[in-house]
């Protein structure tokens, strides 16, 4: 046994020796960077200014790389330092408003003759989302402003946005993918029977598929029915667009599996060709042959290529004041989550609070809520709901802009707003709520591991290693239904519905932003540029500004986030190892499980989501 305590000893020395050890290399490095900084920023402090330069007539290149989104993910400034320093680099996240934005200022700029989209690293993204880049693209036709498409092979969501350009170059070995949507599942039943793990489900609503996962093998009859639906308005959106832009028969872009292997064997096999037998591209070239081109359309940098300012370099000079009445933009993205805000998520109390700010803003005469949800927990959610009540109280009205999801929890804290705007393709509706535990007692029976004891409630011991009393599942299920009822009565009061109306378009089922319009669930249809509109009809007011509302970091942690953004690109430490695409698309299934169940944090154990609401990446 000493000998034991021993190696036990020396075991612990070496981890802490190794921690310390890890910890000093950080601060160092640390320390090290921002000497560098402190270096560049008094030289560049001491520089002579530069003399300003005329910048030719020049396209703007927008070359998107990586997730488009709402909001950009909240990340510890102390993680980021970490993950970049051994080689997990946080992946950059292109804002969709910010996109927009620049399209629409190159627009107006004489010094940018034209656009070409280079989008051959951009991520798939949701229909809502593209449709509202598309429409800047309109706009910036509608001067008449050339705008190009380059690629080598375009995705759906990289080709949808390539049809509205004037012109679409592929490499002569290309291929234009259009996979179609889908909604797909892990399903875990058996692995969770095999490994003598009880789960326990309480739910209400016959749509409610969330813990179909972990109560099934596969997707039930009543969720096949419900997806297919919205699935199918969205795919159908998507192929009319395209066809329009493309003038192509819309059965060309979904053809039976037997067309499309005769229409390449007709191309002999060659996807590039098939694509442009299609239409879907106008020409095949190589690199060489497109950089010629865009030279003579948008005029030559003299270095076998053409004159262009990448979106990210470009830095129009669109500067205004605040305005002395202001609409504020708060935007709900990610999971919802009791607390605070983490990565990815939606912290009730952190969201709450930009919300309780802009009431008490005197400036502030309106406020958006801008919702890409598909829920997560009710507690939370009603924190935030409560929140949105306090603001028409105070006479500022609410007007909630739907992005790609608003559904279940996403529903519930938009339900209360005076106007409720959603785009035809948006994802809503979602109106369930349900409860999940899983308990270990049979798995540690199995190795000889039994939890006994005695309490004083039939609450006490309840936990994971017990198997569940009866009387506390029905508890439990009677608090499920609690919520539910909760639910419906609530969109009821504040949709002017009756009980009966709200519970048949509940039970969980999920509809699409114009479905839910015709159910009353919607006001109308509009896209984020019509909610700020309608905000400002409710409020009154003609001349303002947006005040986009969010939590400030302190000046610590703002110092440390600019500076290892940059001092990982001065010290060349932010080289980073890609998995396979085969290993990665398993690890993110295997991520979205775990962040789900990360999640789950509601303090009555009451959830209302919507998992199966991503349909795009699958």
């Amino acid at each position: 046994m000493k000998t034991l305590f021993k190696f036990i000893g020396t075991v612990l020395k070496w981890f802490w020796k190794a921690l310390s050890f890890t910890r000093q290399l950080i601060l160092n490095i640390l320390f090290i960077a921002m000497l560098v900084g402190i270096y560049f920023l008094f030289t560049m402090e001491h520089a002579a200014p530069a003399k300003p330069v005329e910048q030719p007539e020049r396209a703007l290149l927008v070359d998107i790389s990586g997730p488009i989104v709402e909001k950009q993910r909240r990340v510890d400034p102390y993680d980021f330092a970490t993950r970049n320093l051994f080689g997990q680099q946080m992946q950059f996240e292109n804002v969709l408003y910010d996109i927009v934005e620049q399209i629409r200022a190159g627009a107006k700029d004489d010094k940018i003759n034209g656009m070409v989209l280079s989008l051959s690293d951009m991520s798939e993204t949701s229909l809502t989302k593209l449709r509202y880049i598309a429409k800047a693209i309109n706009e910036f036709k509608a001067t008449g402003k050339p705008v190009v498409a380059i690629g080598g092979h375009y995705n759906q969501s990289q080709y949808y946005l390539a049809s509205y350009a004037d012109e679409i170059f592929m490499a002569p070995d290309g291929a234009v993918l259009l996979r179609g949507y889908g909604t797909y599942n892990l399903y875990f039943k058996d692995l969770l029977e095999n490994l003598d793990i009880t789960t326990h489900v309480f739910r209400v609503g016959t749509y409610k598929s969330f813990v179909e996962p972990y109560t099934r093998t596969g997707m039930s009859e009543e969720a096949r029915e419900a997806n297919s639906v919205w699935l199918n308005q969205l795919w159908g959106a998507f192929v009319d667009d395209i066809a329009t832009n493309r003038n192509i028969e819309v059965s060309a872009l979904s053809p039976e599996a037997d067309t499309l292997i005769a229409n390449l064997k007709a191309a002999n096999g060659d996807f590039a060709k098939l694509a442009y037998n299609m239409g879907l591209v106008d020409e095949l070239m190589t690199r060489q042959q497109i950089r010629t081109r865009l030279a003579e359309v948008f005029g030559s940098d003299g270095e076998d290529s053409f004159n262009y300012v990448s979106f990210y370099d470009y830095a129009p000079l669109n500067f205004e004041l605040p305005k002395a009445d202001q609409i504020a933009v708060v935007v709900a993205s990610g999971a919802i989550v009791d607390g605070f805000e983490s990565e990815g998520t939606i912290g009730g109390d952190t969201t709450a609070a930009l919300l309780r700010d802009a009431r008490l803003n005197d400036a502030i005469k309106a406020v958006v809520l801008r919702v890409d949800s598909p829920g997560g927990s009710a507690f939370a959610s009603e924190v935030i709901r409560n929140e949105v009540d306090a603001l028409k109280q105070a006479g500022k009205p609410v007007v909630v802009s739907m992005s790609s999801v608003a559904a279940s929890g996403g529903y519930w804290i938009s339900s209360s707003a005076d106007r409720i705007l959603a785009q035809p393709t948006t994802i809503t509706g979602s109106i369930g709520i349900f409860g999940i535990l899983t308990t270990f007692e049979d798995v540690l029976a199995k190795y000889g591991v039994y939890n006994d004891g005695i309490g004083t409630t039939p609450f006490a011991g309840v936990g994971v290693t017990r198997a569940l009393p009866e009387e506390i599942s029905n508890i439990m299920q009677l608090g499920i239904e609690n919520g539910y009822q909760r639910f419906i009565g609530l969109v009821a009061s504040q949709r002017n519905l009756s009980l009966q109306d709200v519970d048949q378009v509940a039970q969980g089922r999920v509809w699409t932003g114009y479905d839910a319009m015709k159910r009353g669930l919607v006001d109308q249809m509009g896209d984020f540029d019509d909610a700020i509109t309608v905000a400002a009809e409710l409020a009154q007011v003609t001349d303002y500004s947006l005040n986009w509302m969010e939590e400030p970091l302190t000046p610590a942690q703002q110092f440390i986030y600019e500076f290892m953004n940059q001092a990982m690109v001065t010290l060349g430490l932010n080289e980073t190892v890609k998995l396979p695409d085969a290993v990665q698309q398993f690890a993110n299934h295997a991520v979205t499980e775990i962040n789900n169940l990360n999640n789950f944090n509601d303090p009555n154990g009451q959830y209302a989501l919507c998992p199966n609401c991503s349909y795009y990446e699958n």
